[in-house]
């Protein structure tokens, strides 16, 4: 019976103590609403939404297709071009090696940059195991394409440009309508991953003449494990299917399309688009208020990317003089991190910091804080006065901080390796 006792005792301390979250790039709680929407879905509404012969598939056909809808129009496409998948890292893989495969015939070159997310990088990977050319463009030192370099690199034989919309690791902006162009003059496809820009930022994929986008429902307060692929139909974008099956999504991914999952991506698309411009203003403020706040009071501070083309709720700093894990191990109340959550578990510094150019150390000095539509002036408030608190308190044991201090440059002293 104690052991039952610690058990329950132990999880009402964690109800009580649990940290802020303030790491809305990684994930987001579900809203409510989103909930609300699935909820009947789950349980009375279970058919099959591909069974032909009876109601209880039609109804859950229509929900579907209701869903499929709510996610088209936040981005401006017709609910046909929308494909429901597991997630954006699945609308990734089938977006990069499905176009690459289907038109290898005759085009074997594919285009994307070096501060993608890890999915669309080890797409590319394997399309180069498979014979295909890849170029990794690099950025430039705010984290953005160079435009001219991207349309100097495309050649006769390139398919797609894959570049994401807004960066998870430092909330840069691509120019995405600007590619668009370029790629569509071309007469290349171009793939964005959308992830952490749908419902955000306002996207249209007809004035962005995007032709591919990876979309994710736990980015946007929906439910985890669904996401989806929007593939244009004019001009027609064909692809390989990588799920082989019953045929279902237009014979692009197999499998029965979970009801309560795909009801939740779309009552979360729906929400985001009435909530959009209020979330982004509100968004923004809290934003500079923690910057402002953290950036008064303590020295040395620099935030990694683009000051203006960015999304203001994911904003990255790097604390000079001070290591970034011990400073998250100091910030234990407030639920951060160092970088996205699939590379967390390793010491190397961030590869999107690495391609901006930052110097390693201040890459191992960096923290993502990530604002949402739940995030209260209070968090942000406490979340500012714990890490000034702490980086001060970390400065004060750095002996590297006490010699900046008295004027030595650090660049300038060869370290002995005893």
């Amino acid at each position: 019976s104690h052991g039952r006792w610690k058990q329950k005792h132990c999880s009402n301390e964690l109800d009580e103590l649990r940290p802020l979250y303030m790491d809305f790039q990684a994930t987001t709680p579900m809203d409510p609403r989103v909930l609300d929407a699935m909820l009947p879905y789950q349980v009375n509404y279970y058919g099959n939404p591909h069974s032909r012969t009876h109601a209880y598939g039609w109804e859950s056909e229509t929900a579907m297709e209701k869903a499929r809808k709510q996610v088209a129009d936040l981005i401006g496409a017709d609910p046909r071009e929308i494909i429901f998948t597991s997630g954006a890292t699945e609308s990734n893989n089938m977006a990069i090696k499905g176009v690459a495969r289907f038109y290898q015939a005759k085009k074997r070159h594919v285009i994307t940059t070096q501060t993608e997310h890890k999915c669309v990088l080890d797409s590319c990977r394997v399309l180069e195991s498979e014979g295909f050319d890849v170029t990794y463009l690099p950025v430039q030192k705010n984290g953005l394409v160079d435009l001219e370099l991207l349309e100097a690199s495309i050649r006769p034989d390139t398919s797609l440009v894959s570049v994401m919309t807004v960066n998870n690791e430092i909330g840069v902006k691509q120019p995405i309508s600007e590619i668009g162009k370029i790629c569509r003059s071309k007469g290349v496809f171009l793939h964005t991953d959308g992830a952490q820009a749908i419902g955000k930022i306002p996207i249209n994929v007809s004035d962005w003449k995007i032709d591919l986008m990876s979309i994710s429902g736990h980015k946007i307060y929906g439910p985890k494990g669904v996401g989806a692929l929007y593939v244009r139909r004019r001009p027609r974008v064909r692809l390989e299917p990588l799920q082989n099956g019953g045929g279902q999504e237009r014979g692009l991914r197999s499998g029965t399309v979970p009801t309560p999952l795909a009801v939740g991506l779309g009552a979360a698309c729906s929400i985001a688009q009435q909530e959009l411009e209020y979330d982004h203003q509100r968004v923004s403020m809290l934003a500079n208020r923690l910057v402002q706040k953290i950036m008064s009071e303590i020295p040395d501070v620099i935030m990694n990317g683009d000051p203006y083309q960015r999304y203001p709720g994911c904003v990255n700093l790097s604390f000079a003089y001070v290591e970034g894990e011990s400073l998250l191990m100091a910030l234990k109340d407030v639920a951060l991190s160092s970088g996205s959550a699939c590379t967390s578990a390793s010491l190397e510094p961030s590869y999107v910091l690495r391609a901006i150019g930052a110097d390693e150390d201040l890459a191992h000095s960096s923290i993502r804080f990530g604002i949402g539509r739940f995030t209260t002036e209070e968090e942000v408030d406490y979340t500012a006065e714990k890490c000034i608190q702490q980086v001060q308190r970390l400065r004060e044991m750095s002996p590297l901080w006490e010699m900046v201090q008295e004027g030595i440059d650090l660049k300038s002293i060869k370290w002995t390796q005893h």
